[in-house]
């Protein structure tokens, strides 16, 4: 075996540049990263592995790299496996994790085999080239023309190209700003803090940047040198983006929003990495840097479903538990730019963890671009490209301006600076309190365009705008007196065990879980903020599944989205999906989860389990721990379980055509109704019916608490099993008489008229009628459906059926073209509804 010295990773810099001691060779080496006891020597781990220790991972204690050379590896990995099983079964058994063992081996309290370097990182462009219009000055408004050379005078700025900084102030459409100058005026320009843009570089030599720049807060993990400098051609995107929260007050350019402010770079983006170094980025500094704006993501091709790695994930948490003292660094990430090709956010797992501000686009105009992402996940929108203009700031290059850039990428950055504004006039502000104020002071947009939910705290979320745009202003002059939140609880629920078929066309899977006050007292929950849920689908299509959830208030997230473009043959494993859409909800009560596979074809799915995970403020912030860091392996959880129907569904949500309204300025579109006609009711009243075990049990009604029902093509009105029976044979036995009825009379008419070959004919005729005659349920109407029976509209009144209304739910464009090919046709008086 190799002895290793027992050297940590402790650079001046930044605690660790992860596994410096030696360059990390992938092409000869394997390397694991390993969690240690606090008691035990990363050099006798070493010794006894016989490996080599490559270095602490960043600011993650206890955490470190080692290596082997390739053909040694195999039997490490069966001995990882070994102790991570043996780790399970102590938990199991109730014995402290850490262990009271002498075996060094027991000191290992995770492990995790490193993947080599590869490039998953898109920054995230506008997808398409908008022509620039310039500004026509003659519809600027004069009034604010005049309130912009007052600020100018007043504040001193003489930066070139301030008047072309829209998003700063609007001489052409008024309002639709960040809302800054009244805070600058008071003083409050983002002095005292510090925000790391990690990207492609920052170009420390432009006379914009250097008199903020950070080079504390500042390091290349693409070379591995303090130097975060752009050496590539395209090496630009994070000097924009640095521009647009901390250029300075000179004769350069324009100003960043907190121009003021620090800012640092971390280079990651212009070579492939591993999670060792994206680990160690994400948390780089992180007593110095207090904002960490990512303009990133996974490919944005509406067909990608990734996640960081459980490394950078613990660095997140670690981030938010320790940085800044304590008080949590603050993550903004770029809700994305796939929205036209038909991406969400919320498979993106950046976007969509309770640790990060998502930030998607707004433009000057006040539209959504059409390649903002939505999700349930997105906690606000910030000034971007679109109608014909972009966002102005600095460039590479000593004096150099840009005049294009755009997309999520540049509403981030906006963001970052508006918080390191409200930090800047309040530092003790906590990575949440910083969400609240978010939550709190956001101004909805666009609110008739049918994408808002009116939630129980009166605020209106929307899955395409957030809690709506920000705005810079109140919310520091709300940060200014706010009560700083209690620390984190949490409440996880047990493992839900569904194991069923998910149908297909019309009906979806649903599964519920009932939420009590005295589970929130157990868990020390005040109040809520994030809710998420993580599950399990197996499918033939990834692209085929949608999700929804329904809380006890009736709000629903779309937790995800059927994916046109998404055509892998996997599902969702372990997976976990994120929705603010509750913030501030109570959560006692039912929550249920609708699984749904809208698509006939060939491709299936089954559900196979889930977990709701609810995030609040403490009750007791004294008693509250930290939330332990994630594992990628939860082994010992406990099971249950779940109560499972299938349930009529509305389509789908996806995109409508955009309002017809030549004055609405809209131009995207937007998420159709919700399948409710109250948006905020629960689904139909549903209650909770026994669990059903077979992949082919069928749904109850709404209002059914039998959970025995007969075969699946009969319709069931809502009633229980003998309650069905006793219908079906009341309407044998009023079919039977008519039928007896119509043949006597028959009878006697043909005896009176003495049999002829034309009262053959008209027996006959008549005897044809009565095998046309459709079945009919309680309301009396046609219930073939695709050549099963079917009553889609059990437990709703005649009026109900009939109705017009405008206020019925929309259809999606697939369901409809679906309908129109097969023998599934409906009419055209709304969804599931068939032809009389």
């Amino acid at each position: 075996m190799r002895i290793v010295s027992g050297i940590t990773a402790t650079l001046g810099l930044a605690g660790a540049v992860s596994a410096n001691l030696h360059p990390r060779s992938q092409e000869t080496r394997d390397f694991f990263a390993l969690h240690l006891d606090e008691t035990t020597s990363p050099s006798h781990i070493a010794q006894v592995l016989g490996a080599r220790h490559e270095g602490q991972i960043g600011q993650l204690e206890g955490h470190h790299t080692f290596s082997l050379p390739r053909e040694e590896t195999a039997q490490f990995d069966t001995l990882l496996n070994d102790l991570r099983t043996r780790r399970n079964l102590r938990r199991r058994d109730g014995i402290d994790e850490r262990g009271t063992s002498d075996d060094p081996l027991d000191k290992i309290l995770w492990s995790h085999k490193i993947a080599p370097a590869r490039q998953r990182l898109q920054k995230r462009l506008p997808p398409v080239s908008v022509p620039y219009k310039s500004l026509d000055k003659r519809k600027e408004n004069a009034q604010v023309v005049a309130f912009q050379k007052e600020a100018m005078s007043s504040l001193g700025i003489t930066d070139p190209i301030f008047r072309e900084q829209w998003h700063l102030i609007n001489t052409v459409q008024p309002g639709h700003d960040l809302n800054v100058t009244g805070v600058w005026l008071e003083g409050i320009t983002g002095k005292g803090v510090a925000t790391a843009v990690v990207d492609d570089g920052l170009d420390m030599d432009s006379d914009d940047l250097k008199p903020n720049y950070l080079p504390e807060g500042s390091w290349d993990f693409n070379e591995n040198v303090p130097e975060p400098r752009p050496l590539l051609l395209d090496d630009k995107h994070g000097t924009r983006c640095c521009g647009e929260i901390g250029a300075a007050k000179n004769d350069v350019c324009g100003v960043g929003v907190a121009y003021d402010s620090k800012i640092a770079g971390i280079r990651i983006l212009s070579k492939p990495i591993d999670d060792v170094d994206e680990a160690a980025a994400i948390n780089w500094a992180y007593q110095k840097n207090d904002i960490y704006s990512c303009s990133w993501g996974p490919n944005d091709d509406g067909a990608t479903m990734d996640a960081p790695g459980i490394l950078i994930k613990r660095a997140m948490t670690n981030g938010v538990q320790n940085g800044r003292g304590g008080r949590g660094s603050v993550y903004v990430f770029a809700a994305g730019n796939g929205a036209a090709s038909g991406d969400n956010c919320n498979f993106d797992g950046y976007t969509n963890s309770i640790y990060s501000i998502t930030v998607g686009a707004i433009d000057r105009e006040g539209n959504h671009p059409a390649y903002s992402e939505s999700c349930s996940a997105q906690l606000v929108v910030a000034y971007s490209s679109g109608s014909g203009d972009y966002i102005h700031t600095t460039d590479v290059g000593a004096n150099k301006c840009f005049s294009g850039h755009g997309g999520t990428s540049a509403a981030g950055p906006l963001a970052a600076g508006s918080v390191a504004l409200a930090l800047s006039a309040r530092p003790e502000l906590t990575w949440r309190d910083l969400q609240y104020l978010m939550v709190e002071t956001a101004v909805p947009v666009s609110e008739d365009d049918g994408s808002w939910q009116v939630l129980p705290s009166g605020r209106k979320f929307s899955h395409d705008w957030g809690f709506g745009k920000v705005d810079t202003y109140t919310m520091v002059q709300l940060a200014k007196t706010w009560d700083l939140v209690k620390p984190q609880a949490w409440l996880h629920t047990p493992w839900l065990r569904v194991h069923q078929d998910i149908p297909q066309g019309d009906r979806g899977l649903l599964s519920r879980y009932n939420i009590t006050a005295d589970q929130l007292k157990a868990a020390n929950i005040a109040k809520l903020e994030h809710v998420t849920v993580t599950m399990n689908v197996n499918h033939t299509r990834r692209g085929d599944i949608s999700v929804e959830m329904h809380s006890p208030a009736g709000i629903i997230s779309y937790l995800s989205i059927a994916r046109e473009k998404d055509e892998a043959a996997a599902g969702y494993e372990d997976w976990t999906f994120m929705s603010v859409a509750h913030w501030g909800e109570s959560p006692i009560g039912e929550w249920s989860i609708i699984v749904k596979d809208t698509n006939v074809n060939d491709y299936s799915g089954t559900f196979i389990d889930w977990r709701l995970n609810l995030w609040g403020e403490a009750i007791d912030g004294a008693k509250q721990k930290f939330h332990p860091l994630p594992d990628e392996h939860d082994d010992d959880h406990p099971y249950e379980d779940a109560p499972v129907a299938t349930t009529s569904i509305a389509p789908v949500p996806t995109k409508t055509a955009a309002p017809a309204n030549p004055d609405d300025h809209h131009d995207r579109p937007v998420n159709a109704k919700p399948s409710v006609s109250n948006p905020t009711a629960p689904v139909a009243d549903e209650k909770k019916p026994t669990s059903t075990t077979g992949s082919e049990a069928e749904t109850p009604s709404p209002s059914s608490t039998d959970s025995g029902y007969i075969s699946s093509y009969l319709p069931t009105f809502g009633a229980s099993k003998r309650t069905q029976i006793w219908i079906y044979a009341s309407l044998v036995m009023i079919i039977t008489f008519f039928i007896g009825l119509g043949v006597y009379f028959q009878l006697q008419r043909v005896k009176r008229r003495r049999t002829t070959a034309h009262d053959d004919y008209e027996f006959e005729m008549i005897e044809d009628e009565d095998e046309m005659q459709p079945m009919a349920g309680a309301s009396g109407r046609t219930q073939r459906r695709g050549g099963e029976l079917y009553n889609a509209f059990a437990g709703e009144s005649d009026e109900e059926m009939f109705s017009d209304d405008d206020d019925e739910p929309y259809r999606d464009g697939l369901a409809n073209i679906q309908e129109k090919g097969g023998e599934d046709e409906a009419s055209d008086d709304g969804p599931h509804r068939e032809k009389p």
